[in-house]
Parts: structure tokens; sequence; C-alpha cells
């Protein structure tokens, strides 16, 4: 498979040919599967506090000759407090006491990263590459463009500094893709809108060599940039769903072969 290479001006210089990575099988389970173990690692344990409820000089009086036990004087006999000469304080402990502790809380031991073997992420990562080739696939997503697929730039492209060179370049391949994503910017409702965050709809990712930074292409709005090195399956296929927007660098495809 080849692809042509597109200077910083836009136009074309070279025709390369693409690693073989991109003639993988595009497998979605695999891919879905690699994207949700992606999620997962993001997610933050919550929990209450193990003893919580729980640190009170309460205690349950059963026996009927136990001392301070409540059998046979009127009263519930739950755990109280304990006070002195034999007297029953407030109840606490039980979930439906003052200050008790919960029924069923949520418990910061839970497991809730989903595991995926190395080869199985390896081979997602692969398939989502490939899919990033298929132009049914990225029209499939949402995606308003109709051109080669992927888009490959020379490596004089990260030599640009300002938004505005960036947006220029970008506008000659992609303008309709990107106007969506800026038209279709929302704020957050419900409780999160506390927050004042707002939503973007996905559009391109610039994928560029290792230890790169080009963050003039990162204001954009919907764009992603993400080196070789911390390309992740969630980046190439949002949602679950592959065969995203993709641009690269001619050095970060050679990168990407070398995986």
């Amino acid at each position: 498979m080849k692809a042509k290479v597109y200077s910083k001006d836009g136009k074309e210089a070279k025709e390369i040919t693409l690693p073989s990575c991109f003639n993988e099988e595009i497998r979605e389970e695999i891919i879905r599967r690699a994207v949700l173990s992606d999620e997962t690692k993001e997610y933050q344990p919550k929990g209450a506090y193990k003893f919580a409820g729980l640190e009170t000089s309460a205690k349950y009086r059963g026996r009927k000759d136990a001392y301070g036990s409540l059998k046979n004087k009127g009263q519930a006999m739950l755990p109280r407090e304990v006070r002195p000469k034999g007297l029953a304080g407030k109840v606490r402990r039980i979930p439906s006491a003052y200050s008790g502790r919960r029924a069923h809380p949520p418990k910061p031991e839970k497991i809730i990263i989903e595991k995926v073997n190395k080869k199985e992420y390896r081979k997602a990562l692969f398939s989502a590459i490939a899919a990033t080739a298929q132009p049914e696939l990225i029209k499939a997503r949402g995606h308003l463009y109709s051109g080669q697929a992927p888009i490959v730039f020379s490596d004089d492209v990260l030599s640009l500094s300002k938004t505005k060179d960036v947006l220029f370049l970008l506008s000659n391949f992609i303008r309709e893709d990107l106007s969506k994503a800026k038209k279709k910017r929302k704020k957050v409702t419900g409780i999160r809108k506390r927050k004042t965050r707002t939503r973007t709809p996905k559009s391109a990712l610039i994928v560029i060599p290792k230890n790169t930074i080009f963050k003039s292409a990162s204001n954009l709005p919907g764009v992603d940039v993400i080196p070789v090195n911390r390309l992740r399956v969630k980046d190439l296929a949002p949602g679950t769903h592959p065969g995203r927007l993709t641009l690269y660098t001619e050095k970060a495809l050679n990168e990407i072969g070398d995986l």
C-alpha cells in the first residue's frame, strides 16, 4: 500500500510505501476490548473508609445475663454505646443508626481495570492503524472527508510554530471536518455543568515522531496530537469505533514500522 506525501505548502512531494501494519486485518472486537482497557486505566478508585461507622464503643449485648443487657427491658436490643454503670447509650454501628456504617458501600479494592494481553493489544493497535487507511470506515465514523487515506506530511510540517499556519495547511485537506468540530462544540449539561466544561467532537488525529512537540496543532478544536511512543488504541478508535481521520508525518510512519 502506498501513499502520497505532502509538504508544508500543501503540495505533493513524493510517494512512499506504508508500513506492513496497514495491511493488518481489521478486527473490531479486539479494538473494542483494547479501547475499554485504555478507558478503564483512567478510572479513579472510589470507596468508603474501611472502618467508617465502626469506630465506636457500641456493642451488642444479646445474652440475658450479660452485663448491661437490654433483654426484657422494653428497649430494642441493638448495638449501643458503652456508658458508665452499665447504662445503654445511643444506637451505633448498624446501617439504620445515626453515624452507622453503610450497608453496601463501594469498595476501593474492587478491580476496575480491564487487562489485555500484550500481544492482543499490539494486534489491536495495528488493526486500528490499518483502519485509518480505509475511507469507508472514516466516513462511517462521521468524518467529512472523501480523499486519500491516510494523509501523510513531510517532516518539515513540524516546523510550523503558529496555529494559523497549521490551520491554513489542514484546511486544504480537511476543512469541512474541522468546521464541523468547531460548530458542534457545546457545554456539558447536567451536574457536570458546574465545572463549565465543553464537549468537542473528535476531528483529526496527528501522529508525530517520538519525543516531539507540536503545540501549534493541538489548539485546533477536535484535533489531537500524539507522539508514536504514546499512541493508544483509544486515540485511533474513540468510542471503540475504528477509522478515525488520521494524519501522519513521514518519520512517524517509519517509527510505526519499527514497533
